[in-house]
């Protein structure tokens, strides 16, 4: 078919759909919700998968994180109201992993716990967080006003402090921090050099808010408290002994890091047969949120589709009711000299084109949808140009499925029952 003829045949489909205005309009409704809900969906989806992602890598493709967990068993002092805990990460630990496995580029160990922090009259409980200077990358963290903990901090055993956003603004609503000092469990005293900036609280796996946190350097941290942690509950003293909480290992090349991950976890086991250490492999997490991701995508694309199969039937139903109108005009065209493929192409080219027009109105009700599921819901959406590509051309494909058949009877009319046709 040459290019001139199908714009002709487009022209009369035009035609044919403007001069019944309202049954097109209905015929292509199907074919509009069920690509704009295409859209969206897809578009909610990738916004899922990519926040699923990007909290993920907060924590370093590159990484692997190392965690003491409590073990199940409790080890009793003499005294019954009192309890000893020891587990997890040591300095050994640390050594052994820096110094024998040769993918690993560098160790960074940090060591929490709660603890009330004061200054003047306003007290707050927070999470005591003794870092090294690499922490601060690490993490993605950004110091808003003053100075991180360095080296010379820790080498000095330095009482110096860097506060979390919300907590400086809590102990100094009006006061400048920057050089004042704050108490840390009553009688150790820190001065404040530093503040760290808003950081989003992460909800994924390791997840945590930082805005909450206070740094000390990791040295000072033992030397001040030690690697025994005092806490007092329900009338009875509970000790934990407990050296590193979190050590963050950085590997020398991504496609190092699951084989390095198997050799740290075999070192472990050699060394804390109760458990009390735990691996988190942020690229691992990574891959299976993309898998998991894929597949909530391709589930939600599938009820979308759904849409677009009832609107391609309905599209069917009215192409064959039209063809069941146009008998007699078949029958004229036939008997005029036109061939069983000119009859066909007319009714495939009008198929098309409703669903042509249907399938651009659905990708603008789409857009307008998912932007306002941002803007009023608050819900994020990423919309990508293959998802609109995608959702058009399914809702092409749909046209000339559901079009071949009312095209194929309305091309095996016979010119003389055609001509009788009332």
């Amino acid at each position: 078919m040459s290019f001139r003829r199908f714009l002709h045949l487009v022209r009369l489909s035009l035609q044919s759909v403007l001069l019944h205005r309202l049954r097109s309009t209905l015929t292509t409704l199907g074919i509009v919700l069920g690509v704009g809900s295409v859209i969206v969906m897809l578009a909610v989806g990738e916004a899922a998968r990519y926040e699923a992602v990007r909290q993920i890598q907060e924590l370093g493709a590159s990484n692997i994180i190392v965690r003491s967990i409590k073990p199940l068993e409790k080890k009793k002092t003499d005294d019954e109201d009192t309890l000893l805990l020891t587990y997890g990460l040591t300095a050994a630990d640390r050594e052994r992993i820096s110094h024998t496995i040769p993918t690993v580029v560098s160790v960074t160990p940090v060591r929490e716990f709660p603890m009330d922090v004061r200054f003047q009259d306003r007290k707050i409980e927070a999470r005591v967080v003794s870092v090294t200077p690499p922490y601060l990358a690490l993490n993605r963290l950004r110091v808003m006003r003053g100075r991180f903990i360095t080296d010379r901090d820790n080498e000095a055993f330095e009482n110096v402090v860097v506060l979390g956003e919300e907590i400086a603004a809590r102990l100094f609503p009006v006061e400048d921090p920057i050089g004042k000092s704050i108490s840390i469990a009553e009688n150790h005293y820190y001065r404040v050099v530093g503040i760290s900036d808003h950081k989003a609280v992460i909800t994924g796996p390791g997840g945590q808010d930082y805005n909450r946190d206070v740094y000390i350097p990791f040295e000072t941290d033992r030397v001040r408290f030690g690697s025994e942690l005092t806490q007092f509950k329900s009338g009875s003293i509970k000790f934990e002994k407990i050296e590193i909480s979190q050590l963050t290992v950085v590997i020398d090349d991504m496609g190092h890091v699951k084989k390095t991950a198997n050799i740290i976890q075999s070192t472990l086991d050699q060394f804390h047969p109760d458990k009390d250490t735990e691996m988190t492999v942020p690229l691992d997490l990574i891959e299976r949120a993309e898998k998991a991701q894929q597949v909530f995508t391709l589930v939600l694309a599938a009820i979308a589709g759904i849409s677009l199969i009832v609107g391609g039937i309905g599209i069917m139903n009215i192409m064959l009711a039209t063809v069941t109108e146009r008998t007699r005009e078949i029958g004229i065209r036939r008997a005029l000299g036109a061939k069983r493929r000119d009859i066909a192409w007319q009714f495939l080219v009008e198929t098309l084109t409703l669903t042509s027009v249907g399938g651009l109105l659905g990708v603008g009700v789409g857009i307008a949808l998912a932007l306002t599921v941002t803007m009023r819901f608050g819900f994020p959406t990423i919309l990508r140009p293959w998802s609109i590509g995608l959702a058009f051309a399914v809702s092409l494909v749909t046209g000339l499925v559901f079009g071949i058949y009312p095209a194929y009877r309305a091309a095996g009319l016979q010119p003389i029952e055609a001509l009788r046709h009332e």
